[in-house]
């Protein structure tokens, strides 16, 4: 869209000094003035070309094409409100000029919230001229603006909040990043023309004092900015521009946070960065996908939304175009996806909106294609800029940059609608360490869907500390199980199908085992009916844990014990145990397992873990057990 303007821009230009030349000022002052911008323009001096032209319309107040040039710079420097007011002039002294004025009125107006006069503008001017392919496209846009604009106005107040002073500045701030836990916030200042990072932490009185990212990250020679950051805030990818090592004229690059500094950025490279233009990243909580912007050859307008996704062997798929769902003919930008994996927030001036750039949300469906974009309304979008955001792990707080009427560009949050929230996310954060000596341990952690057997996260904890950040849409019992070499695995559930869950956040301290004789884990996620002993199929994610384990470790032989609570006779509970145990020894064999390497055996309620008097302890107490026996 930016590039069909600016061809427009240079229309007006040829058109306009054709014009200047047919009807000049009789007055000589004001036409030297007007010679004057005319040099200084060409030098690109905007101001000193304004000056000029407010000069020579003292002089004469008539002169009808300083007007139009007047109303083009202001135009050109984004004061569409100034502008509207020296076209308006324009066709009050010589409605003939140019044809052009309309347009440029229209637009002006447009981009001052004025819509109705603004179509009425526009469409004066397809009654005086015949526009090229691409002018037309660009009208039938802004038209299209206009009346999506006046049926979808509410007549309800804004609800952004400015964020205080000590995020925001006279400088630009854009581009808000939170961690799972919304509170620290990482963001792009704009300072004498150059972009860097800085972070604020929310405490009991508000948001710190921001200050710039310490290590590698931040450079004084060159662009940083157009990032995300990774759930546990220990990532963050990041736009880079004519780096060094670039590829590109923009590429996108990652950086770590270890020991409080942030380490010396890695560009991605082939085949997510391309010899085009390459920005504003958004990873997914999990880590496997990254949406970014490109212009790279084959989009659908300037600048589309891509996806790619991290393969088993460490690499990055050739990216995809989202297609005609998410991208229109002029430009997308800054994607976010939330942590549900399926709510996509994007930024568009090619979806019928409110003026320039309106942020909108796109959700994937059970068959992986995008719905078509929603608006999220005038609560949020304006006339001005709103270049990016993000919404909290819960959907209930979002936080976004927009540009207010003096045109800077700050940092908002509000509430957002229920129309437009992402599903709701609970998250996971652990720690996981040796048993015996306590030191961190770097494990592989997956979660399972138990009802749908898939595979919703998958990742590892960091080998310097021991964390980690799992995210778990709500609605669904999880398999949560953490491997290392060398150690007995642990498996957890987590039963998050319950409304209630919404803003959970879950902490755990895991210590692995070494695997040695007489090492116990508990699977946590084996389930029978009531007083049955068939496995359910929901117990598939422990059960193939247990024999993947078996399989690495061959020499291992382990008793497979089965324990009850105390509701019922004794007898009863110990035949249960039994046959339940031996359910999970016939499961092993059926999968190649030997026999000779398994023990079963029930306990009944005679070995408790927990309090008897609970439904939480009794549902502690019945539960299935390992325990290695040969090693």
């Amino acid at each position: 869209m930016a590039d069909i303007r600016h061809r427009l821009c240079i229309l007006f230009i040829s058109c306009i000094g054709y014009a200047y030349g047919q009807k000049p000022s009789p007055i000589k002052r004001a036409q030297t003035a007007y010679i004057q911008a005319g040099k200084a323009l060409r030098l690109n001096q905007l101001d000193q070309a304004r000056q000029q032209l407010l000069l020579a319309i003292s002089y004469d107040a008539n002169f009808a094409t300083a007007y139009q040039q007047l109303g083009d710079i202001l135009r050109r420097q984004e004061r569409f409100i100034e502008a509207s007011t020296q076209y308006t002039k324009v066709l009050q002294l010589d409605p003939g000029l140019t044809p052009l004025t309309y347009f440029a009125l229209g637009e002006s107006l447009l981009f001052s919230g004025k819509y109705q006069e603004a179509e009425h503008a526009l469409q004066s001017y397809l009654q005086r001229t015949t526009p090229t392919s691409s002018s037309q496209k660009l009208i039938d846009k802004y038209l299209a603006d206009c009346r999506y604009a006046l049926a979808h106005i509410q007549p309800q107040s804004r609800i952004l909040e400015r964020l205080e002073n000590t995020i925001n500045t006279p400088n630009d701030e854009y581009f808000p990043k939170l961690t799972a836990d919304n509170r620290t916030i990482i963001f792009t200042r704009k300072t004498n023309n150059q972009e860097n990072f800085y972070a604020s932490i929310l405490t009991e009185t508000g948001w710190s004092q921001a200050e710039i990212l310490v290590g590698a990250i931040n450079s004084e020679d060159f662009n940083e900015g157009a990032h995300c950051i990774s759930p546990d805030g220990k990532y963050l990818f990041f736009t880079g521009c004519n780096w060094p090592n670039g590829m590109g004229s923009c590429d996108i690059y990652v950086s770590k946070l270890e020991n409080g500094s942030w380490s010396q950025p890695h560009n991605l490279g082939a085949p997510i960065n391309s010899k085009g233009w390459e920005a504003q990243p958004a990873i997914s909580a999990d880590g496997k996908t990254l949406y970014f912007v490109s212009n790279r050859a084959g989009g659908l307008g300037g600048y589309d939304i891509y996806s790619s996704t991290l393969q088993d062997n460490g690499s990055w798929s050739v990216p995809q175009n989202l297609g005609p769902q998410v991208n229109s003919a002029f430009d997308e930008s800054a994607p976010y996806i939330h942590a549900d994996g399926r709510t996509l927030y994007f930024t568009s001036d090619g979806w019928p909106g409110f003026g320039r750039k309106d942020i909108f949300v796109s959700r994937l469906d059970s068959v992986q294609q995008w719905s078509t974009p929603i608006n999220m309304g005038n609560a949020v979008n304006d006339f001005h800029d709103q270049t990016s955001l993000h919404v909290s792990m819960n959907g209930k707080i979002g936080h976004l940059s927009a540009r207010d009427s003096s045109g800077d560009l700050d940092i908002y949050s509000f509430r957002v609608d229920k129309p437009v929230k992402p599903d709701a996310v609970a998250y996971v954060v652990g720690n996981i360490r040796d048993a015996s000596d306590n030191r961190p341990l770097d494990a592989s952690i997956e979660v399972i869907n138990t009802h749908t057997g898939k595979n919703v996260f998958r990742g590892g904890s960091d080998p310097t500390d021991g964390t980690f950040l799992a995210t778990l849409p709500i609605g669904y019992n999880y398999a949560f199980q953490i491997q290392r070499p060398g150690y007995l695995f642990t498996s957890l559930q987590y039963a998050l199908n319950k409304p209630q869950s919404t803003d959970e956040k879950f902490e755990i301290e895991i210590r692995l085992s070494a695997i040695e004789k007489g090492a116990v884990s508990t699977l946590n996620n084996i389930y029978f009916a009531v007083n049955q002993y068939e496995l359910l199929t929901e117990s598939t994610a422990d059960l193939q844990l247990l024999v993947s384990f078996l399989q690495q470790n061959t020499k291992l032989h382990i008793e497979i014990a089965g324990h009850t609570d105390n509701t019922g006779n004794i007898q009863s509970n110990q035949a249960l145990s039994e046959r339940r145990a031996a359910s999970v020894k016939t499961y092993l064999e059926s999968r190649g397992i030997p026999a000779d390497r398994l023990t079963a055996k029930g306990y009944g309620a005679s070995k408790p873990i927990a309090d008897n008097e609970t439904d939480a302890g009794r549902q502690l107490n019945r539960r299935t057990t390992i325990t290695i026996t040969q090693l």
